[in-house]
């Protein structure tokens, strides 16, 4: 692998020459320094990627080749927590790898065999009709992520789904024996009975099923949140896929989530909370959907989610320039709330919640929608708070107000890194997860267009 320098003094490139300067000679400065910070800038987001993508590839489980839940470099953990595989959490690391292959950490061999590695493992591991659980131990057992949480969880596997579709658009055309990955994906796509989450027939998907209690979770996924992936997915399926009308009324709740809101001048586009006038959500909702689908371009008759997504992220950076609460540190470069770890454990922040704690997947994640407000976090994380990045990158979170953090780090924050820096980068993933037919076809089954899909044959 290739060792990434991380640059601690970015202002030590942007130095200008004392005195008086004519404005030519002030013209010649301010191009120099453009240019010093865009050199300073990619060695930052080459960094970032390398260690957050590190966390998928030296930290993960060694048996399955998955993602392990948490990382915590103080060796303390909750449990029998410190080798539990999380399922959504390995989907970001799918995408994670392909980062490595392409900024050069890891060579495509390495990464085809790891990939190899973590299908026969998935082949063989705990689904319940072809859903994922939340949580699976190394022996490919499901463990509960709470008491009757012991079955499929269809969020989950979205995001699992996602990744894979993107690891076999990226391999597909290559030789035998990365055909013969994309089909074993193809198998394990095909396996996921979304229909069966209908619960029996009705206009909406259902987050668990499990055998041993059935619906007792009873969580229909309705309204605006981290989940539009999953009945994206669900709508693509080539083996089980659900109607339009488990969109139109499940998730968009009969039209009801049109209704949005303005907050810090800014539209939110849907309305983000169903059951209360909150009116943004923690930033991940920005994140985990799009790490593959695209979101530029891409409207349907409900909201325009590039817009969605921006205005989500720009809300919150103004939310923490504005800092209402006067927590210490907040501003234009410190910026960013979600759910994360958190002082008194794990807390969902966002401008309604905000408890003084800062996730830095929150604005990194963003760099797609808020490139200059992101990379303004990033330059005041590695130069001014180096004492809060460690091996895999930035801690999960932290508290400048109540001078706080832990050297941990859980997989589901740390993912998103990598991949939506390389969406902004090259928009990597976006082009191999719409490349795919099924994916277009289920866009269009549910009324999307965008630029990145192919028009319907007549």
């Amino acid at each position: 692998m290739r060792l990434i320098l991380i640059p601690l003094a970015i202002a030590t490139l942007l130095t200008g020459c004392n005195g008086q300067k004519t404005k030519a000679e002030a013209k010649k400065v301010s191009e120099i320094n453009a240019d010093s910070l865009a050199v300073a800038d990619k060695a930052l987001l080459d960094s970032v990627q390398y260690q957050t993508f590190n966390y998928f590839w030296d930290g993960a489980e060694p048996i399955s080749g998955l993602a392990r839940e948490r990382i915590h470099l103080d060796g303390i953990y909750p449990n029998h927590d410190k080798d539990i595989i999380t399922i959504g959490g390995s989907g970001f690391g799918l995408m994670a790898i392909l980062v490595g292959v392409e900024r050069g950490f890891i060579s495509r061999e390495q990464a085809l065999e790891r990939y190899e590695h973590i299908m026969d493992f998935l082949e063989k591991a705990d689904r319940f009709h072809g859903a994922w659980p939340h949580w699976l131990l190394p022996s490919g057992k499901v463990t509960p992520f709470s008491k009757k949480d012991n079955g499929g969880d269809l969020v989950e596997t979205a995001f699992l789904v996602q990744g894979l579709l993107t690891v076999q658009a990226y391999f597909k055309n290559g030789n035998e024996r990365e055909q013969q990955l994309a089909e074993k994906i193809q198998e394990l796509w095909e396996g996921v009975e979304w229909d069966w989450y209908t619960k029996n027939g009705k206009d909406v998907l259902y987050w668990h099923w499990s055998p041993e209690y059935q619906w007792e979770m009873n969580f229909p996924v309705g309204g605006y949140n981290e989940a539009l992936i999953m009945y994206i997915l669900a709508a693509a399926s080539p083996t089980h896929p659900i109607e339009k009308s488990v969109y139109e009324k499940g998730w968009a709740v009969d039209g009801q989530i049109t209704k949005d809101t303005t907050y810090y001048g800014l539209k939110t586009e849907l309305n983000h909370y169903e059951h209360s006038d909150a009116p943004v959500g923690p930033l991940f909702w920005a994140h985990y959907s799009y790490l593959g689908l695209n979101p530029k371009g891409l409207k349907d008759q409900f909201g325009d989610y590039w817009k969605l997504n921006r205005n989500h992220a720009l809300i919150h950076y103004k939310y923490c320039v504005d800092n209402p609460k006067g927590y210490k540190g907040y501003g234009e470069d410190c910026w960013g709330l979600t759910s994360s770890y958190s002082i008194k454990g794990y807390a969902g922040h966002r401008p309604e919640a905000d408890l003084g704690v800062i996730s830095p997947t929150a604005a990194l994640s963003s760099m797609p929608y808020t490139p200059e407000e992101s990379k303004q976090f990033l330059r005041f994380m590695y130069n001014e708070q180096d004492s809060l990045i460690g091996k895999y990158g930035p801690y999960d979170a932290f508290s400048l107000e109540g001078d706080w953090y832990l050297p941990r780090y859980l997989a589901i924050d740390q993912g998103p890194i990598p991949v939506m820096i390389e969406n902004y980068r090259s928009g990597l993933f976006w082009k191999l997860f719409m490349a795919n037919e099924e994916v277009q076809k289920g866009l269009m089954k549910l009324g999307f267009e965008s630029p990145n899909m192919e028009p319907a044959d007549d």
